[in-house]
């Protein structure tokens, strides 16, 4: 936050890559779109709306169904990567076990990533209608939220 000489605050508003990245409000960037962090035991709990500008996240009944595309399409990309590095470290390409494990490993470990993300990327990138809002993010931030 800086002061100009009028007496005026100015923010700096952050990108939307490190919105996205720490879960925060698509359209104001501030609020927390999760109830906890991500790797607690409440880490799935979405929140309703957006603390700070009262965004409602899910816009329909059913509306995060489509996030279980873009997890899916996470998790082969995340799988196919893991394996290929699989085969580079161990140089095993006959024992289909090893593949197999590795797999199964990675998914259970990245579910909470995928959970996470998958509707964080549908909210930012994929909704035209939550997009970031200038005057949303001055009023939140004049709040003091």
């Amino acid at each position: 936050m800086e002061i100009n000489k009028t007496m005026e605050m100015t923010y700096t508003i952050p990108s939307e890559l490190k919105s996205a990245m720490a879960g925060k409000c698509p359209r104001c960037r501030t609020g927390n779109m999760f109830a906890s962090p991500m790797f607690s035991f409440g880490s799935k709990r979405m929140l309703e709306r957006c603390p700070a500008c009262d965004l409602k996240f899910e816009k329909e009944p059913g509306y995060f169904y489509v996030a279980m595309y873009v997890s899916y399409a996470l998790s082969v990309a995340e799988l196919v990567s893991t394996c290929v590095a699989t085969y580079f470290i161990s140089g095993n390409l006959e024992n289909p076990w090893l593949y197999i494990i590795v797999a199964l490993v990675m998914s259970l470990l990245l579910a909470p990533v995928n959970n996470r993300y998958s509707r964080i990327i549908l909210l930012y990138w994929m909704t035209p209608l939550f997009k970031f809002n200038p005057k949303v993010f001055e009023r939140v931030k004049e709040k003091g939220l």
